[in-house]
This record gives structure tokens, C-alpha cells and sequence, in this order.
């Protein structure tokens, strides 16, 4: 789904996300960590971000497949989050998002 997905119509299915998020390259916290390079980014490593115990004993990094299933529900991939965010159900704008989100690099991750 990924590699036919649309980062423009992505960026509109990010809007949701600015509420809490900053998407520029070294854009501050703010009610969530930024999401400037987010793919392939380790989970709760944003300095000086409050992470819930959740998503600091997740571990490991956000991979185009956890951050599908996060954007989906994440309280399923980490119940106890404090993300507020009830997730997307659409599956082509969650492809949409990650295909935006993947552009938010200086050095974007191949696709799966």
C-alpha cells in the first residue's frame, strides 16, 4: 500500500497531527514529541519530551509498520499512552500519512 501511496494527500491527513506535533526539522515539543524524522527514529528518544511509561518500555524504533499500527490505534500498540488521538481508520490515509511522514528527513528510509 505504501508504494502506491500520495504524500500530498498525506500532508492533508497530517493536519490532525500539527494540533500536538511539530513537522519541521528541529521544531520544538509540544504537547507530543516532534515528527521530523520519525521513521527509523528510536521510540521515546526526543530530548526533553515526557514520554508515557508506555511508549519508554515500548522500545526499539519507529519502523513504517509499528507507526501504521501506532497511527491506527495507539492505545492497542501501547496501552497507557498519553497520546490522546483515538487513531486513523482509513487505510489509504494512514498510507498517505506515512508516505508525508517519510518526507519530513534530510535522509528519508526506503520503503518497505
Amino acid at each position: 500500500m505504501l508504494a502506491e501511496a500520495d504524500a500530498e494527500a498525506g500532508s492533508k491527513v497530517a493536519r490532525k497531527c500539527k494540533a500536538c506535533h511539530s513537522l519541521e526539522k528541529g521544531g520544538p515539543n509540544k504537547v507530543g514529541p516532534p515528527l521530523w524524522d520519525i521513521v527509523g527514529r528510536p521510540v521515546a528518544s526526543v530530548e526533553g519530551f515526557a514520554y508515557s511509561d508506555a511508549l519508554r518500555n515500548l522500545g526499539g524504533e519507529w519502523t513504517y509498520e509499528r507507526l501504521e499500527a501506532f497511527i491506527r490505534s495507539p492505545r492497542d500498540v501501547a496501552p497507557g499512552t498519553k497520546m490522546s488521538f483515538a487513531g486513523i481508520r482509513k487505510e489509504q490515509d494512514r498510507a498517505n500519512l506515512l508516505a508525508y511522514l517519510r518526507t519530513l528527513s534530510d535522509d528519508p528510509k526506503p520503503l518497505p
